[in-house]
């Protein structure tokens, strides 16, 4: 079946996240048709809107928006109007919805979600932690950590990391490497929630090989052997069932949907 294409522009006030996070999580659903994106960000002047505009008009899509300023909301519904173009403000349904079971009316903030308050501050430092106890580094330090990854070379544990660092939890890795022992740190520390990261045997060895080629390194190496990532992989097992640590397999998973489990895992951890 050929690839269908069709321009998707998103409009908003401020850096755009959500605006992108949301197109992404609908036009996935329809996997044989491309969206061709045009993302205008900190639109907050009728110049700014005039040349979104004919841009629009020169690239007619759908267009996704989120504006505050009403004069720039009705000024681009009723260009979109007139160019037979849907205009849609994503977060409409949501609000109006809290504002009727809530019995109040919103306050409009433009990035609102940006603001820099201490869940922001808290962010800066989760992200600087995790990017400072990335890969092994300064193990003694390892009880301050919210989350500890250990896992195999490959496993996603550097941007799974950063990715919980960014939802404001210290998150360390630590490599698990056959014949080199863990930190002893890892078998006393109390405060962290420990999560060991696997992958399928295919997987790794697929994306190893990947690696090396981007390194031209040579193919010939344990580190994409069959029987030694079989050892590495049961290892990893091994240690996480005799310390009680979960497993979580990343082989299908996006860095998204395993840093979800884990934050799973962390939260239960904390409601009991």
């Amino acid at each position: 079946m050929a690839q269908k294409y069709f321009h998707l522009h998103l409009i908003s006030d401020a850096t755009g996240e959500t605006l992108n996070a949301i197109s992404k999580s609908v036009t996935v659903q329809f996997p044989s048709i491309q969206p061709i994106e045009h993302l205008y960000s900190l639109v907050r002047t009728p110049e700014h809107m005039s040349r979104v505009l004919r841009e629009i008009q020169s690239a007619p899509g759908i267009v996704l928006f989120t504006l505050v300023d009403q004069e720039l909301r009705k000024h681009l519904e009723r260009s979109c109007e007139a160019f037979d173009i849907p205009a849609i403000a994503v977060l409409d349904p949501a609000l109006s919805a809290l504002r009727s079971y809530l019995g109040a009316e919103s306050i409009p903030k433009i990035g609102g979600q940006h603001r820099t308050n201490e869940s922001y501050f808290k962010r800066i430092e989760a992200v600087t932690y995790s990017l400072s106890h990335d890969d092994g580094n300064q193990t003694d330090e390892l009880d301050d950590a919210d989350i500890v990854l250990i896992g195999v070379s490959r496993t996603s544990k550097t941007p799974t990391s950063i990715y919980l660092a960014n939802r404001g939890l210290k998150a360390a890795n630590v490599p698990l490497v056959n014949n080199i022992p863990l930190p002893e740190i890892l078998f006393r520390i109390e405060n962290p929630l420990i999560v060991c990261l696997i992958a399928s045997v295919d997987y790794l060895i697929q994306i190893r090989k990947t690696r090396l080629s981007s390194l031209n390194a040579s193919q010939e190496s344990d580190y994409i052997d069959k029987s030694q990532i079989i050892s590495e992989i049961r290892t990893s097992r091994e240690i996480a069932a005799i310390n009680d640590w979960p497993v979580i397999d990343v082989t299908r998973r996006s860095i998204e949907e395993t840093a979800a489990s884990i934050l799973n895992l962390y939260n239960e951890r904390h409601e009991h």
